[in-house]
């Protein structure tokens, strides 16, 4: 007699451990060069970059971003985490898969995936998957899947866009000046003669890259406003705040609110505990010479944890230059309703 096949891993479990390298690459570049190489190029930092659909993508993106835009079939139950980069992307990953996953790993346990992991090992970057040709790799995750990119809303595919088929979006946004100082600091990591201003001014202009920031924050920002139910939107600030209240937030967003009993036991406190900055900066695995996350543009483990910090602007821009990204973001934001501090 046949043994009886054992019952299907329920998700969200850590990507790495799914990812064996069974399935093979095929780069979407050799489908789709020719229409990537007629869009306008840039060349910004370490990345050449394309203006495809109202957004400065890395080129390495893009044929990617029209594969998943036209194969991505969501399940009901997908979670998409959204950021604009260096906006708090990998602390919602960790709240998130804690979150999500709090019932095959409890937080509190010694043998949990993000203590061995870090958090971009556990949720994978959509953008890259596609980018190399590797969307099959997505298939071997059992549901719940959890997922993430840096695309803005208006680019996702379109069944997710129009909030169809029960997939939700969270999405972290975080004051435009932070955002720059960080991503300078995590690009100066791959090219340390960066300069602020060679940062500064493209975020400025709206040409850097996954830019203009503010259509970026806005295509999510209103997207959420018309259907909260399918889209939710975070402040890195808020989280800073009260991190507890976010994560239970995001719980009933997931469809996996805590119950009254959990509550009881602190497995809210648990959570926030173990995705909390000096945690996982601690972490073996997030130590520098760690080893590095990421595949076309890989990084240092330790460049996903410098501060954590809010205001730190402060101490990179001068007065006036902070006063001109405020100007320009205000004007952008004008009569939406969304605003920062």
């Amino acid at each position: 007699m046949a043994a009886a096949s054992s019952p299907a891993p329920s998700g969200p479990i850590p990507f790495k451990d799914v990812d064996d390298g069974s399935v093979p690459e095929h780069t979407p570049k050799d489908e789709f060069g020719d229409l990537v190489a007629a869009l306008p190029l840039r060349q910004q930092s370490i990345l050449e970059l394309r203006l495809y659909q109202g957004f400065w993508l890395p080129e390495h993106w893009v044929p990617g971003t029209i594969v998943f835009q036209r194969r991505f079939a969501p399940r009901p139950d997908d979670v998409i985490l959204a950021s604009y980069p260096k906006c708090g992307t990998t602390w919602l990953k960790a709240l998130a898969f804690a979150t999500a996953a709090r019932g095959a790993y409890p937080p509190a346990g010694a043998g949990h995936p993000l203590r061995r992991l870090n958090p971009h090992d556990c949720v994978p970057f959509i953008d890259e998957i596609f980018a190399g040709g590797e969307h099959a790799k997505l298939d071997l995750l059992p549901s719940p899947r959890l997922m993430n990119t840096h695309l803005p809303y208006t680019l996702l595919p379109e069944p997710v866009a129009r909030g169809g088929g029960g997939c939700r979006v969270a999405y972290v946004c975080r004051d435009p000046k932070d955002m720059v100082v960080s991503l300078w600091h995590f690009l100066r990591r791959s090219k340390p003669d960066l300069s602020f201003a060679d940062m500064f001014e493209p975020v400025c202009d709206g040409t850097a890259a996954a830019g203009p920031v503010w259509d970026h924050v806005l295509s999510y920002w209103r997207a959420s406003v018309a259907r909260p139910d399918r889209v939710l939107f975070l402040r890195y600030e808020d989280l800073l705040r009260d991190p507890a209240a976010n994560v239970r937030k995001l719980a009933e967003f997931m469809g996996r609110p805590f119950s009254a009993s959990e509550e009881d036991a602190g497995a809210v406190a648990d959570v926030v505990e173990l995705c909390s900055f000096d945690q996982m900066k601690g972490l073996e695995v997030n130590k520098p010479g760690s080893g590095t996350a990421g595949r076309y543009r890989a990084m240092p483990r330790d460049a996903f944890f410098r501060k954590g910090v809010a205001g730190d602007w402060a101490n990179h821009m001068t007065p006036e230059m902070a006063a001109r990204l405020d100007e320009i973001v205000r004007e952008k934001l004008q009569g939406t309703g969304l605003h920062f501090a």
